[in-house]
């Protein structure tokens, strides 16, 4: 049974920090990564890790957000600094792998509420 096991998040006043830490059983990914969805909007990527190491970010998030993964524990983690009001949202973390035809094996964990206060 594949399962991703969100932690962290909470309330935060602007500038602050808070990590989110994902812990994943049953699969291997190729790909790990934090998604968020504040009210009104569509779910946005924030930042993902491929199994090589390779990262990407959402502009918004870049030199304030690290993403990492231990491949051994098979676990990711979002750092995030310098907080803004405008990262207030549910994060959702993410893993899929990529079949032999192209097609997505796509998982979600339970989502975590972040709120940043001004």
């Amino acid at each position: 049974q594949v399962q991703l096991v969100e932690s962290g998040g909470g309330f935060v006043q602007a500038g602050g920090s808070l990590r989110l830490s994902c812990a994943a059983s049953g699969m291997i990914f190729n790909v790990m990564g934090w998604y968020r969805q504040a009210p009104g909007k569509q779910r946005e990527l924030v930042a993902r890790v491929l199994s090589d190491g390779t990262t990407n970010y959402l502009d918004s998030v870049k030199g304030r957000f690290t993403i990492s993964r231990d491949n051994a524990k098979n676990t990711v983690a979002l750092q995030m600094n310098s907080l803004k009001p405008e990262d207030t949202a549910v994060y959702y973390c993410n893993a899929y792998v990529t079949r032999s035809d192209y097609t997505r094996d796509q998982y979600w964990g339970q989502g975590t509420q972040v709120t940043v206060s001004s």
